[in-house]
């Protein structure tokens, strides 16, 4: 303890003097604080004559049990500064020479990178060049990206030199650095610390490697047994823990912390990294230890996971920056590649993680790859290890059978299968007798594999009973879809040598044949058909076992269509002598593959339940069939070329199991019998076709990549015009997943831009249509329907015959010259005659007309083929004789007629109407080959071939002619018809022009477009809303019909309600604060009143749709009663009342009741007479002492606030508080019960979702959310259209304009469900706002209130001044019009005021400086506006004490107050007209800027001059001026001048986004969780609204609401758009659209390709643009209210058991 407590005095003293060093650097020295004993030590390793080691462990030894004593609750920052400080810093200036810091510097600028070296992390975001590249492994970061042409990606090699002494010091230092690192990183539990070090233990866990326990040995035993323990029952392996020395431990986490500082100080130098490497690399003399890299390596799969990240950083940092230690490091992983793959196969880390996921850094590099096959062969080593992880999956045949298998485990075995395709990914240009041999023994290898595949998994036909349990096949196809692209590089390998092709060739053979012993012993049977025989083993696919799996004969096809491409067949015999080919053995089993899948479809395997029906699925898919489906017709090709023609078809007949069908008569009446033959006879006569026509494919015709690419793309688009990714999804990828589509597609195919919704798609050009072939191999049923259809049907539509010959097909290669003999040989006639003759055979019912159409298909294929032939040579050097074959006459009675014959008759058969054409067109074709076989010349035969294919033209023209004639005909008879009924229905007007007039004077139907709107001519009424020159009310009647019962009701006051589905909603669309939480509590919001942000409102919106209010009482209880009984999950809340309406499916959660409009009236005489009594100087003390009066009678006994009157201006009379009556009375309107019922309802509903407390109709605040409601729902409205440029009228949608009706009408009756002096006192709080008499304590100030929403409040609430405890009455129409006018006055001047102080100088001096000295602007100065704002703002600035300058100029002013009020003026006009029904001026109703202002003036009673109203109630409005500038809290309001709303407000829009994608990516990638250290992957979501980047699915990130754990995007959406919000999911290029906690959907993302498709996921990795018009769309939304609308629909179409979580988001 003595000594312990001297070390610790020790360490804490500073050296003062320091001696000096050799290199004089005591000086320099001096300015770190260092220990004592850390200052002897680090001279003690300066001096020569030390062991630098042997000091350097002692150092160690000595302060990192010091640094790292406290493992339970460590302070990391103290223990950085301790690393730092004591053992770094020393190191450093060791190793330099001199200060790090500045010699670190100079390195650092000295250009000694080489490459960017970046490590990426998993998921993260990379850039592959597809036109450079060399395979997909080779990709850049994002910075290189993006600053970094593609032809240069690596950086100028400025190799910066090291002097000698640093270099010495390197050399002599980093040995012991990196043999510390290792043998602390691996040390094994067994080994001890020597005894003075063992104080005390701790227990920790390996996998996430924490300290858990501290203290003495026994107790750390104790808790490592209860922790494996507890663990048990948790998990199914238990937890590993370890114990170990504390000492032990500390130095392991030392040893990861030096790892990362050899990482930055390798990154300064190369000479660094390649003495690292060496040292890495040398092994000890005299130790059977490897060297310590690979110990290093070997060791990975028992290290923790951080751990393991530190030192693949470490290997990344040195060996893969260097390229000559790269290899040394290649040849060490080799080396123990298997004991590498075998560990990490059992282990439970991920490969990101791993050791072995180094492999792609190596195995891609073309020099590398080829160095390790020629030096280690790194092929067979590959092979090896594969097979020697599959073991367990070996039957007793040796043959892989994957029942029961281990799928993370045969995930981890394809990581072997990937490394093998990361060395062949780059053919070789250059062979060396060493490669070719080395590369043929990994072949030989890889052979062994594939005989093990070879007939695996085989199954054997289900007769009776159904399989009871489908065995498992995916893990089969799996390994077969991992091994495509590395067979055909196999393939391609061989085929850049011929003799080495030739080789593998030989290899691939014998590998055949050893698997087809069983076949060659087994016993023969003979086939007999039309004097041929055929003698062959017995087999049938529907008895015997068969399999799928045939990659050795699939391999050996590959082979032999190379072979033939570069003309090596004619060598064969030296390698394979004929006698051992054995043909027929080769064909045997790819055939009895494609028997099966025939069988399959004739439903003969149903009883093998769906693992065979999905395994045959994938046999033809893209992703498999290259080496399945396509090499298997190829394998029948070669038999074809190599076998006689007529045994080659009698062995397609015996294994398809219809020798008899064709052999003789089958009689049966047993339906399914015959259905399962006509199947199995198309099955087979369509793979005669493809055996004879498919001959795209190089190496079997004639053609090139670029030629079966185009093929392909033009079978898919004769099906239908595809988008880009769907051609690219059904064509098949290389080794580079590129299917070469771009480099084809403009030649055969034309792109047509999309709209704004949809995608682009390709249309085939017209000219590719000739190449069109109905029996196109890579068909599915499906797709060979549709593309026929679709073919005939444009044929008909251009008056074409509806024939669908084959297109001319290319030639054979010489290899494969012989197959077209299959189309003249004897079976093959009496195949077609069969079928022609049974076709004819009324009584025979095995064919059907798919059967017909096959056989013509075969003719025309060999008609074609002949007519090909003598037009390229002579008729005698031409063998091939179709035509002759096909004319011959039988020998028998039963045969005595020739294929012609037949046709002739078939084509008169009714039921082969369809046929009939195609028909023609062979009919044609023998005659045009005949023609050319008549002839004795090939000039002569051409020309007859010309004159008949003339022949054929003219025929083909009259035909063409009839169908037109007769098409036109049709079509002036359809003429006649049409004019016929249009004649009929005039007259029956004409007749019931009665009834039709009556129907017209009828409005209010759904559909009907604003009806009322439709406006008599001027002259009839004043398009005036306020005032007492206010127009006339347009009411109609109005008949709706119920959605629900489809009854018609007359909508009235005293009927039963009838309502709009509606839906209320929080939203932040207009506010001008982004981002700004939105905080408050619902239970003490006073809504009176609302900011002038805008933050948050309650929007109202109706789909339109009417219902009884019954009716739709009945369908909401029946809606709750289903909702019950369902299982999976609700997609809406029916507690929150929510429904989906019953038409249009939209979400709603209420229903607005529909309430006619009263009609108003105005006599004019009497307006005329209250103009001169009524002036403002008297309304307001008339309704101050009305509120007087109220106060006096409400007080009871307290203190009332009697308003003090102005006199200024108003005489002497008296008023009294019944004076307001006297200018115009009516008794209250009367509702029914219903309609108060639905009034009640749908205003708890406001109030409930808008404050988001309890429905509680009794609370005071239900009348205020009324009035925000209808005051913000016109506001979000008016800034629509404003924002898509429309007129204020004339472009409303039907369900605005009747949502916003009803809204009115209903907030007109609202006020009489609720007490009318909770009204009054409501409205003397708004009326407060204007009128300073009756300011209280809660008033706010001008500027701190939205004024519009005052309006509306004060105008709803005003009626209430007019109620009377004894009498309910309501004012006169001639009232209120003068109230409305007034009130609107009053506010209106108010917010003139409020632009006028919030203009925005610093825009003012940017006009002033750019318009002085110009005439225009002299003009606007000298306007009657500019003057009269000039005058008015120099009386402000006097009330203001001088806060509001009053050198603005005038023009500047009228033009901030024009703009700024306009808003307001058309929120006041929509407002107003659908509260009165006054129709508007025509300039509403059009798009005209310039005449809207003085329409919104006249038709609100305003001076186009704004400025006039204050000058012409001067009198009456200066005292109020005066204290609404001399506000307190406006003064200070003005001081703040950040917080002040100016106006017009901005209209909101969605963040700029970038135009290129990979900006946000880059964005993305920079992204680090505020509260995560890690660097895991994160999900980096952007807000829409806002810009804020977020943590999505996170744990890190999830926050607490009401008790409930949500992510933070859910969160965030709380906050910024009142739950509802606008998501881009970055790394997958997905928009989100969320409402509330649980609810959400996915939306099309705004970025494209440049085939206008979007990519979620980023599957494709296209370069993606910014689609304007789809962002814009998805503002709209927004700003629309359509995301909870858009989210029901996509739920409603979408519904899943179990959706994603949309809470965690």
């Amino acid at each position: 303890m003595a000594d312990e407590e001297a070390r610790g005095v020790e360490r804490m003293e500073v050296s003062p003097d320091l001696p000096q060093t050799p290199q004089g650097l005591a000086s320099n020295f001096k300015k770190e604080v260092i220990t004592k004993s850390t200052h002897f030590l680090f001279f003690q390793w300066w001096d020569q004559q030390v062991d630098f080691h042997t000091t350097f462990l002692h150092h160690l030894a000595q302060l990192v049990p010091e640094i790292y004593f406290a493992e339970m609750d460590p302070d990391l920052e103290k223990q950085e500064e301790s690393i730092q400080t004591s053992i770094f810093t020393p190191l450093e200036w060791y190793l330099f020479g001199e200060d790090p810091d500045t010699c670190l510097e100079k390195l650092k600028h000295s250009g000694a990178f080489q490459l960017c070296g970046k490590v990426f992390k998993s998921g993260e975001t990379t850039y592959s060049c597809r036109d450079c590249a060399i395979d997909p492994t080779c990709v850049l970061c994002m910075d290189c990206f993006q600053n970094s042409v593609h032809k240069n990606h690596r950086y100028k090699n400025l190799r910066c030199s090291l002097n000698e002494e640093v270099i010495a010091q390197a050399r002599k230092m980093f040995p012991s650095v990196i043999k510390y690192i290792v043998e602390m990183t691996i040390w094994e539990e067994e080994k001890e610390l020597p005894s003075e070090l063992q104080i005390r233990w701790e227990n920790f866990s390996k996998a996430g490697r924490r300290a858990v326990k501290a203290g003495a040995f026994a107790a750390c035993q104790e808790a490592k047994e209860d922790i494996k323990s507890h663990s048990e029952n948790v998990s199914q392996h238990p937890l590993h823990v370890e114990v170990l020395h504390s000492e032990v431990m500390a130095h392991q986490k030392f040893a990861l912390r030096l790892g990362s500082w050899m990482n930055k100080i390798m990154s300064y130098s190369s000479d660094f990294r390649q003495i690292f490497c060496q040292a890495c690399l040398r092994e000890e003399p005299g130790s059977e230890n490897p060297c310590l890299i690979s110990r290093l390596m070997l060791w990975d799969a028992k290290l923790y996971k951080g751990a393991r990240k530190i030192l693949h950083e470490l290997i990344f940092s040195s060996f893969f920056m260097e390229m000559e230690y790269k290899k040394f490091f290649a040849m060490e992983f080799v080396k123990y590649y298997k004991q590498l793959q075998k560990e990490y196969i059992s282990d439970d880390h991920d490969r990101s993680i791993s050791v072995t996921a180094l492999s792609v850094q190596m195995f891609t590099v073309p020099t590398l790859a080829r160095h390790l096959i020629e030096e280690q062969n790194v092929i067979s080593v590959i092979t090896e290890t594969l097979l020697e992880v599959l073991p367990e999956y070996l039957d007793r045949n040796n043959k892989f059978n994957f029942q029961g298998y281990s799928q993370d485990k045969l995930g981890r075995v394809y990581a072997v299968i990937c490394d093998l395709k990361y060395i062949l990914i780059s053919k070789p240009t250059v062979w060396t007798e060493r490669l070719k041999m080395q590369f043929l023994e990994g072949f030989r290898s890889f052979l062994k594999i594939l005989t093990c595949m070879q007939g695996m998994e085989e199954i054997r036909r289900q007769v009776g009973q159904h399989i009871e349990v489908d065995p498992d096949w995916e893990a089969a196809i799996a390994i077969q879809m991992q091994l495509k692209n590395i067979l055909l590089m196999f393939q391609e390998w061989c085929a850049c040598d011929e003799e080495l092709l030739l080789v593998a060739y030989k290899e691939c053979h014998k590998a055949v044949m050893r698997c087809s012993t069983s076949f060659m012993s087994s016993s023969k049977t003979v086939v007999q058909l039309c004097g041929h025989t055929l003698e062959t083993k017995s087999y049938r696919v529907s008895e015997d076992l068969v399999s799928i799996h045939l990659p050795l004969s699939r391999t050996l096809a590959g082979l032999h269509v190379r072979l033939s491409r570069l003309g090596g067949v004619t060598r064969l015999h030296e390698f394979v002598p004929f006698k051992d080919f054995q043909v027929e053995a080769l064909v045997e089993f790819p055939l009895r593959c494609l028997v099966l899948v025939a069988q399959v479809v004739a439903e003969m395997w149903r009883r093998n339940g769906l693992s065979l029906i999905s395994q045959v699925f994938y046999y033809q898919d893209v992703k498999c069939r290259e080496e399945m489906y396509d090499k298997d017709i190829i394998m029948l090709q070669i038999g074809a070329s190599l076998m006689d023609p007529n045994k080659f078809l009698l062995l397609i007949l015996q294994r398809y199991e219809l020798a008899d069908a064709f052999n003789k008569t089958i009689s049966t009446n047993d339906q399914d019998l015959i259905k399962q033959y006509n199947t199995l006879i198309e099955e087979m006569l369509q793979i005669l076709i493809y055996i004879v026509g498919e001959r795209y494919v190089p190496g079997v015709g004639n053609v090139t990549k670029e030629e079966v690419t185009m093929r392909e793309i033009i079978h898919l688009l004769c099906i239908e015009p595809m988008p880009h990714s769907a051609i690219a999804k059904n064509l098949p990828e290389n080794e580079n997943n590129e299917t070469g589509l771009e480099n084809v597609i403009n030649k055969v195919a034309t792109f047509k831009k999309p709209g704004v919704s949809g995608h682009g798609v390709y249309e085939l050009k017209d000219e590719s249509l000739k190449d069109f072939n109905m029996y196109f191999y890579h068909y599915s049923k499906t797709q060979h329907s549709k593309a026929e259809h679709m073919q005939k049907k444009k044929r008909k539509q251009e008056n074409k015959d509806e024939a669908l010959p084959p297109p001319p097909p290319p030639e054979f290669c010489p290899a494969f010259s012989k197959v077209i003999n299959l189309l003249n040989c004897d079976v093959m006639m009496y195949i077609l005659r069969t079928i022609f003759e049974r076709a004819l055979d009324t009584d025979s019912n095995l064919w059907t007309e798919g059967m017909l159409q096959m056989a013509f298909h075969i003719l025309a294929l060999g008609l074609l083929e002949e007519k090909q032939q003598l037009q390229k040579a002579p008729e005698e050097e031409v063998t091939f004789d179709f035509y002759h074959k096909a004319s011959r006459l039988g020998s028998s009675a039963m045969n005595a007629q020739n294929i012609q014959m037949l046709l002739e008759k078939l084509r008169g058969i009714p039921q082969l109407e369809g046929q009939k054409d195609m028909i023609t067109w062979i009919l044609q074709m023998f005659d045009t080959v005949k023609r050319l076989r008549e002839k004795s010349c090939l000039i002569i035969a051409t020309a007859s071939g010309s004159e008949s294919i003339r022949n054929d033209e003219i025929t083909h023209d009259k035909e063409k002619a009839e169908r037109k004639r007769k098409a036109e005909a049709a079509r002036l008879h359809r003429q006649k018809i049409m004019a016929q009924m249009s004649a009929l229905q005039k007259n029956f007007i004409e007749t019931h022009k009665l009834m039709y007039d009556s129907t017209s004077e009828m409005s209010g139907k759904e559909d009907s477009i604003m009806e009322e709107e439709s406006t008599p001519p001027v002259s009839d009424y004043s398009r005036i809303a306020l005032g007492p020159k206010r127009g006339p009310s347009i009411t109609e009647k109005e008949v709706l019909t119920c959605i629900l019962c489809q009854e018609e009701q007359e909508v009235k006051i005293e009927n039963n309600a009838m309502v709009l589905s509606a839906c209320v909603q929080k939203s932040t669309a207009l506010t001008q604060h982004r981002g700004k939480p939105i905080e408050f509590s619902g239970e003490s919001l006073d809504p009176l009143f609302m900011d002038p942000d805008l933050a948050c409102g309650t929007y109202t919106g109706s789909c339109g749709h009417v219902m009884h209010a019954v009716c739709w009482q009945k369908y909401f209880e029946a809606v709750q009663l289903s909702f019950q009984q369902r299982i999976h999950v609700d997609l809406f809340d029916l507690e929150s009342g929510e429904y989906l309406c019953p038409l249009c499916k939209s979400l709603c959660n209420t229903v607005i009741p529909i309430i006619p409009l009263q009609p108003r009236t105005i006599s004019s005489e009497n307006a005329e007479a209250l103009a001169q009594l009524l002036t403002l100087a008297r309304w307001i003390p008339t309704v101050l002492a009305r509120i007087s009066g109220y106060n006096i009678k409400h007080a009871k006994g307290e203190n009332p606030t009697i308003p003090v009157l102005f006199d200024q201006g108003m005489g002497d009379s008296t008023f009294e508080f019944h004076s307001i009556l006297s200018y115009g009375i009516q008794s209250s309107i009367k509702y029914s019960n219903s309609i108060k019922e639905m009034v009640i309802l749908f205003a708890t509903t406001v109030y409930r979702i808008g404050l988001k407390v309890p429905p509680d109709e009794t609370d005071p605040r239900v009348p205020m959310m009324t009035w925000s409601t209808c005051a913000f729902t016109l506001q979000a409205i008016e800034n629509l259209l404003g924002d898509e440029g429309k007129p204020l009228f004339g472009a409303l949608q039907n369900r605005q304009h009747n949502g916003l009706k009803a809204l009115m009408q209903f907030a007109i009756a609202q006020r009489s469900t609720c007490p009318q002096v909770l009204i009054q006192k409501h409205l003397i709080r708004l009326l407060s706002v204007v009128l300073p008499n009756l300011k209280s304590e809660d008033t706010p100030c001008l500027l701190s209130i939205d004024l519009f929403h005052v309006l509306v409040g004060a105008v709803l609430a005003f009626p209430s001044l007019y109620w009377d405890d004894t009498v309910d009455l309501q004012p006169s129409s001639i009232s209120s019009s003068y109230n409305h006018l007034y009130l609107f006055h009053l506010i209106t001047m108010a917010h003139m005021l409020q632009i006028l102080l919030t203009i925005d100088t610093v825009y003012r001096f940017i006009f002033q400086n750019f318009f002085s000295g110009l005439p225009l602007a002299q003009v606007q100065e000298d306007s009657e506006e500019a003057r009269s704002a000039s005058f008015f703002m120099a009386e402000v600035s006097q009330y203001t004490s001088g806060y509001v300058g009053c050198d603005i100029p005038g023009w500047y002013l009228w033009v901030s107050l024009k703009n700024g009020i306009t808003p307001y003026l058309r929120c006041a006009a929509l407002f107003f007209h659908y509260l009165l029904g006054v129709t508007p001026p025509e300039d509403l109703f059009t798009n005209s800027t310039e005449g809207e202002y003085s329409a919104l003036c006249s038709y609100l009673s305003l001076p186009t001059n704004l400025f006039l109203l204050f000058q012409e109630y001067w009198h009456t409005v200066k005292p109020f001026l005066q204290r609404w500038c001399a506000d307190p809290a406006l003064l200070n309001c003005l001081k703040q001048k950040s917080t002040i709303v100016r106006y017009p407000r901005k209209r909101n829009n969605l963040i700029e986004l970038p135009d290129d994608y990979s900006c946000l990516l880059n964005q993305a990638s920079h992204f680090r969780c505020p509260r995560s250290a890690d660097d895991e992957r994160k999900n980096p979501v952007l807000c829409l609204f806002c810009g804020t980047i977020l943590c999505s699915q996170n744990i890190c990130c999830q926050e607490t609401v009401n008790g409930e754990e949500v992510g933070a995007c859910i969160f965030h959406a709380l906050h910024c758009g009142a739950g509802v919000c606008i998501f881009l999911k970055i790394r997958e290029c997905r928009v989100v659209l969320v409402e509330g906690k649980a609810r959400g959907c996915a939306y099309p993302a705004p970025y494209l390709d440049e085939y206008g498709e979007t990519d979620p996921g980023l599957k494709r990795g296209n370069p993606l643009h910014l689609c304007h018009e789809r962002y814009r769309k998805l503002h709209l939304v927004w700003q629309q209210h359509c995301i909870i609308e858009e989210i029901a629909r996509s739920q409603e179409t979408n519904q899943m058991l179990f959706g994603f979580n949309w809470q965690s988001l």
